[in-house]
């Protein structure tokens, strides 16, 4: 067991904050000393990282609650989506630290680029996680729509998905935006539409940062489609959504 203080300094979270957290039924402490003082195990610390990742999606502390409180939660999947987001934040500070040293070497008159203070990817990336814990119209749809299915619809749908990353898989040595390639991706776009929830190409570009991201997602479709399934199908998505 850990006191309040403890977990303060090992975690970085001010003392302040974790009593506001037990306050508001988000973080309770496993006990109290016989003095009242806060005592958090592994559990509670367990839970204090999910909380923390999901602030770094900037998921207000009420929908924290809600998800990581329901018998659904998918720690797994958290922890994809905040791989993803870091692996986002890496590539911009690296832009910014490329940026840095070339103003430091040329000049600011021979280096006029803005573009790595573009956090666009970031903020659409922490959009699309939001919309996936069902804090959106999107999972709601999703929600009905699933209504009913059993486990076998599920596997058929999930079976029927993969089939079209493998038809990316098919023609890796293409153009992703060519005119293959971006038919595969309104199919997809499709799919998802009449299967899961209005897919837009908001939507579709906050997934196919996803795909491409890392972790579980993209090496299942690796896996199933071919080494470099996941990043063509986000390069040919991409192209689509500038169309």
């Amino acid at each position: 067991m850990l006191t309040v203080h403890e977990v303060s300094r090992l975690t970085g979270v001010s003392i302040r904050t974790l009593q506001y957290y037990d306050k508001i039924g988000l973080l309770h402490p496993t006990e109290h000393t016989v003095s009242g003082y806060r005592l958090y195990d592994d559990t509670a610390l367990e839970k204090l990282q999910q909380i923390l990742l999901f602030r770094e999606l900037e998921f207000p502390l009420k929908d924290i609650r809600q998800i990581i409180d329901s018998p659904g939660f998918d720690k797994g999947k958290a922890l994809e989506q905040q791989i993803a987001l870091l692996m986002l934040k890496k590539e911009h500070i690296d832009n910014l630290i490329d940026l840095a040293r070339g103003l430091k070497a040329m000049g600011v008159k021979h280096l006029m680029d803005f573009e790595p203070f573009d956090t666009s990817k970031i903020d659409e990336y922490a959009a699309r996680a939001k919309a996936s814990w069902g804090t959106t119209p999107e999972y709601r749809e999703y929600a009905e729509k699933s209504k009913g299915r059993t486990a076998e619809d599920n596997a058929r749908l999930s079976r029927q998905m993969m089939e079209i990353f493998s038809e990316f898989g098919s023609i890796l040595d293409e153009n992703p935006a060519g005119d293959t390639a971006q038919a595969l991706v309104k199919k997809l776009q499709g799919f998802i539409t009449a299967h899961l929830y209005t897919c837009s190409d908001e939507v579709l570009y906050g997934l196919g940062m996803m795909y491409a991201g890392g972790g579980d997602f993209t090496a299942g479709i690796d896996k199933h489609a071919g080494e470099g399934t996941a990043e063509f199908v986000y390069q040919a998505i991409k192209a689509y959504c500038k169309k």
